[in-house]
């Protein structure tokens, strides 16, 4: 019997890159598309290493229900005892910034000040506790989904009660503090088998939605990684600081083992942790240039999990 590498995920585009790196190394795998579909408890999972890589953001794609099936498919596999790569602890991370946030604080990462707010009015009731400017996000979300910048109540009331108004998948929207880039730019840090692998600098001078993925170039227009006067994604030689031992027992503390972490300096040098990306993705542009490539270091980590365990 050929064990295999199973891929879950909602979206092909981001896998491509990982399937094309395991068949550079000819390791099998098997592409789990998640969208419908049933599991019979009763029956054995296959055995394999599993790679979750279900994302916040599939409502997006018409993949309403995906991370709910997720969940059951990895609390499935779990109780078979399969190696779960990003189990279900990350994924309830990844579909949950509230989540998120809490985690982070629990090993003291600082991150901005947020409520979580359910209907209109308390999300407006909620902006008198906030200092201005704020944004908005979704709790479920992706590709910055759901953001937008407010310099009063006033405004945001005038949005809320608008067409305009982008109702969160899950019910949950975000009010947090709007902490300001000197430079206009965040910084991502990458991490692979829990281990940091490499931070990129992310221009957000356009706007909110930074995924990293080549795809998003193409195909969603707000999500910009070419025709800007400065590189949109831009890979720091030789980054070191002290946050990356703090994300590394994040990760560690909730089996994390492959994330992208955002964080962004205020004017006084600051450090605020704002996202968590468990479906993490690769820019290979900026990659080329330095000769780090994200999605073949991750097939070189499953196929050593694959022969470790089998």
């Amino acid at each position: 019997m050929t064990h295999k590498i199973y891929v879950i995920h909602e979206n092909s585009e981001w896998t491509e890159p990982l399937f094309k790196a395991l068949d550079q190394l000819e390791v099998p795998y098997e592409d789990w598309f998640i969208h419908e579909g049933s599991i019979d408890l009763t029956e054995e999972p296959p055995e394999g290493i599993f790679y979750n890589r279900m994302s916040a953001s599939s409502h997006t794609r018409n993949h309403r229900y995906s991370p709910e099936l997720a969940t059951a498919v990895i609390a499935w596999l779990e109780q078979h005892n399969r190696t779960v790569l990003n189990g279900s602890h990350a994924l309830d991370l990844e579909i949950n910034k509230a989540r998120q946030y809490t985690a982070l604080q629990k090993v003291g990462i600082q991150t901005p000040k947020t409520i979580v707010t359910v209907g209109k009015q308390q999300l407006i009731e909620a902006a008198h506790n906030m200092e201005k400017p704020f944004i908005t996000k979704h709790n479920r979300a992706g590709k910055g989904l759901g953001v937008q910048l407010f310099h009063s109540i006033e405004a945001l009331e005038r949005y809320v009660y608008s067409h305009d108004f982008e109702e969160p998948i899950d019910g949950i929207t975000l009010l947090q503090q709007y902490i300001e880039s000197p430079d206009a730019s965040i910084t991502r840090c990458e991490f692979i088998d829990g281990k940091f692998f490499y931070a990129v600098q992310v221009d957000t001078s356009e706007g909110f939605e930074l995924c990293p993925a080549d795809a998003c170039s193409i195909d969603d227009q707000f999500c910009m990684t070419t025709e800007n006067t400065r590189e949109k994604f831009q890979i720091i030689s030789g980054f070191e600081h002290p946050i990356i031992q703090q994300y590394e027992t994040f990760l560690n503390d909730n089996r994390i083992d492959f994330a992208g972490i955002e964080f962004i300096y205020d004017s006084d040098g600051n450090i605020f942790t704002y996202d968590v990306n468990t479906n993490t993705n690769y820019n290979s542009d900026a990659e080329s240039k330095v000769n780090l490539y994200g999605m073949q270091e991750i097939a070189n980590t499953l196929n050593r999990y694959l022969n470790k365990v089998y």
